[in-house]
């Protein structure tokens, strides 16, 4: 009878167990942290946008409407494998204050020499290495890669004007770019005319 009464608890206990125990988890809500976070990346990510960083530091591919980024390459900055149009006439720009610029948008040359757009992915050929203070430094000071003793940042980086970007603004554009894939690309050293 006992033997009978251990059965019977056990087939009717089992099932309460086995349902319990076999049950999805809840899914996990996002923390107050994580949202914050995906908040930031999405409003550098308008910043970015807004502001046209794409137009230098994206290379572009031609179209019949002309030059269009190539969003697979988005920020890498000017391809280290394509050269400045090697032939242009220097005299052209000392001499009549103008500038011009590469077939991609990713390099110009002018008065203050030829310049190539940096490499704005998270790789360490781009600002994978930075810290959020060098980011800043380079924005705020157009120090190159933000370093304190670094040279200055050339044109056409307007970092004039996006100096006066606060904090925040400034965070979120460095969350959103620190989101991105790598793309490893060494951007070319700027020269002299």
């Amino acid at each position: 009878m006992r033997l009978n009464y251990c059965k019977g608890l056990i087939l009717a206990i089992l099932p309460a167990f086995l349902f319990t125990q076999c049950q999805q988890p809840a899914s996990k809500e996002p923390t107050s942290s994580e949202t914050a976070a995906e908040d930031l990346v999405a409003r550098g990510e308008y910043l970015v946008n807004a502001m046209g960083c794409d137009d230098c530091h994206t290379p572009k591919t031609m179209t019949p409407e002309g030059p269009a980024p190539d969003m697979s390459r988005r920020f890498m900055g000017h391809p280290a494998e394509e050269p400045f149009p090697p032939a242009f006439d220097t005299t052209l720009i000392t001499k009549n204050n103008v500038a011009i610029f590469s077939p991609g948008l990713t390099a110009g040359a002018g008065p203050w020499g030829v310049s190539f757009a940096g490499n704005l992915t998270p790789d360490e050929t781009g600002i994978g290495t930075w810290s959020e203070e060098q980011f800043f430094r380079a924005i705020r000071e157009g120090k190159f890669k933000g370093l304190p003793n670094g040279r200055p940042m050339l044109p056409p980086m307007p970092w004039q004007s996006y100096r006066n970007l606060n904090d925040e603004d400034l965070s979120a554009v460095f969350a959103y770019l620190k989101s991105l894939p790598p793309i490893k690309n060494v951007v070319p050293a700027p020269k002299s005319l």
